[in-house]
C-alpha cells in the first residue's frame, strides 16, 4: 500500500488509478466501442496477413517477412493496450501497480520501436528493389533479414530499459497516484512525481525521407504512423492551452490506428496478399 509522507505525497505508491480521459468520464462507456472495434479489426487483419503469409511458400521472401512482424508487432502493441483500456471505459477496473505499470510502458516503447524499425527496414527494401533489382537477392540475403530482424527486436528493448530504471530508483516522492490516461504513458507517469518535466524526445523520421525514394505504399504508411506520434510529441511540448481530453484521446487513438491500417494498406496494395485473401472469401462464397 502506498505510504503517506507529508502534505499529501506518496512513497512509491503500490498501486496506481487510471482515471481514463478526463473530463469524459461520463461517455467513456461509449468511447469504448469505438477502439473494441478498432482492436477486433487489428486483430483480424494481423492476423489474416500472418496466416497467408505462413500459410504460402511463395511468400518467404524478405519483404514478406517484415510484414508479418510487422502483423505480429501491431497486435502485441494494441493487446498491450485496449483491454485494459476497455477495463477502465466498461468494468471500472482504474487500477494497475505500479511495477505492471512499467511492464505496460516497457512494452508499448519496445513494439512502438519495432514497428518503426521494421518500417525503415521495408522501405530500405523497396529502395534496393526499385533502384537495383538485379542485387536486391545478393543484398537482402537470409542472413542480413535474420541481422535485421533481431537488431530492430533488441534496440527499442534495451533503450527503455534506462527509462524504466530511472523512473523506479529516481522517482521515490510522488503528489498522487491518479493518472490521467487509459494507459501507463511515460510523461503521464513522470508527471505524478514533478510538474517540472522537459520533454525532449527524437523520432525516426529519418526513415521518412527514404521513403520518398521508394513507393506510395510506405509514403502512407508513415504518413499515419508519424502524423499522430508528432501531434500527441507538440502536443505534450507546447500544448498547454489544449484540453486535456483532446490530448489524452488522440494519444490513444495513435497507438491503435496504425495496427488497423497497416494490413489493410499492404493488403489492398501488395498483389499477391490481396489475391490471396480473394480467393480465400471467394472459395467461401462457392461453398
Amino acid at each position: 500500500m502506498a505510504l503517506p509522507i507529508t502534505n499529501g505525497t506518496l512513497f512509491m505508491p503500490f498501486v496506481l488509478t487510471f482515471i481514463g480521459i478526463p473530463g469524459l468520464e461520463s461517455v467513456q462507456c461509449w468511447i469504448g466501442i469505438p477502439f473494441c472495434a478498432m482492436y477486433i479489426i487489428a486483430l483480424i487483419g494481423n492476423s489474416l496477413v500472418l496466416i497467408i503469409i505462413k500459410s504460402e511458400p511463395s511468400l518467404q521472401e524478405p519483404m514478406y517477412i517484415f510484414l508479418a512482424m510487422l502483423g505480429a508487432t501491431d497486435i502485441s502493441l494494441s493487446t498491450s493496450i485496449v483491454p485494459k483500456m476497455l477495463g477502465i471505459f466498461w468494468f471500472h477496473l482504474p487500477e494497475i501497480y505500479f511495477d505492471a505499470c512499467l511492464f505496460q510502458m516497457w512494452l508499448i516503447h519496445t513494439f512502438q520501436g519495432i514497428e518503426s524499425g521494421i518500417l525503415l527496414a521495408m522501405a530500405l527494401g523497396c529502395y534496393v528493389v526499385i533502384c537495383y533489382p538485379l542485387r536486391h537477392a545478393m543484398v537482402f540475403t537470409r542472413q542480413l533479414v535474420t541481422y535485421i530482424v533481431v537488431g530492430v527486436t533488441l534496440r527499442p528493448a534495451i533503450l527503455v530499459i534506462p527509462h524504466l530504471l530511472l523512473i523506479k530508483c529516481r522517482l521515490k516522492i510522488y503528489r498522487t497516484k491518479l493518472i490521467s490516461h487509459t494507459y501507463c504513458e511515460h510523461m503521464a507517469l513522470v508527471k505524478l512525481a514533478t510538474e517540472d518535466v522537459y520533454i525532449n524526445k527524437f523520432y525516426g523520421i529519418f526513415g521518412a525521407f527514404m521513403v520518398f525514394n521508394t513507393c506510395i505504399i510506405h509514403i502512407c504508411v508513415f504518413f499515419q504512423f508519424y502524423l499522430l506520434t508528432f501531434f500527441s510529441f507538440f502536443t505534450h511540448r507546447f500544448g498547454s492551452y489544449i484540453p486535456s481530453y483532446v490530448h489524452i484521446t488522440f494519444s490513444s487513438i495513435y497507438l491503435v490506428v496504425p495496427p488497423i491500417l497497416n494490413p489493410f494498406i499492404y493488403g489492398i496494395k501488395t498483389k499477391h496478399i490481396r489475391d490471396k485473401i480473394v480467393k480465400i472469401f471467394c472459395s467461401k462464397d462457392e461453398a
